[in-house]
């Protein structure tokens, strides 16, 4: 089952919040890591999320082994966050059109994290390039943001109070 992305999901993703990907090995222990992008194809309802190679080997290991990701998108200023729960399609080399994307996204989590104090030349700094990409099928969104709704269903949650 794919759930769907909506063209204000996809912004929000593709814009400088702070992506960290979640991923498990066999005996369940968990491993996250960093992403310096992420592209959204709204119709297919698959999300493309760059990770640095440097530091997702542990991740990638996992991936391969079982496939199921949780990736986290939060935004510092104000905690909007919205988790996505799904299978890993396909694991490839990070092309040279995927640099402008990084380049950009690096800019915008500056800019973010900028916004809870933390110096652009600290967040610039993050390991970046070579990347692995990790095509994913989005199966389930969260609400993560801090609050009555955190941990429901995105869908169920935007129905509002009372719906359930």
């Amino acid at each position: 089952m794919r759930e769907a992305l909506t063209p204000e999901l996809a912004g929000f993703f593709e814009s400088g919040v702070s992506i960290i990907v979640g991923t498990r090995d066999a005996r369940l222990v968990p491993d996250c890591v960093r992403a310096v992008g992420a592209r959204c194809d709204v119709g297919s309802g698959e999300l493309r999320v760059l990770v640095p190679a440097a530091t997702a080997a542990t991740s990638v290991a996992n991936l391969r082994d079982n496939g199921r990701v949780a990736v986290c998108f939060s935004r510092p200023k104000d905690h909007r966050t919205i988790q996505v729960k799904g299978r890993v399609l396909a694991i490839e080399d990070a092309g040279p059109e995927d640099r402008a994307l990084i380049d950009a996204y690096r800019c915008g989590l500056a800019q973010e994290l900028g916004w809870v104090g933390v110096p652009p030349r600290i967040t610039l700094r993050i390991a970046h390039w070579p990347c692995h990409a990790l095509r994913i099928g989005v199966e389930a969104l969260f609400v993560q943001t801090p609050g009555p709704g955190a941990g429901e269903l995105l869908a169920r949650a935007a129905e509002g109070p009372g719906s359930r």
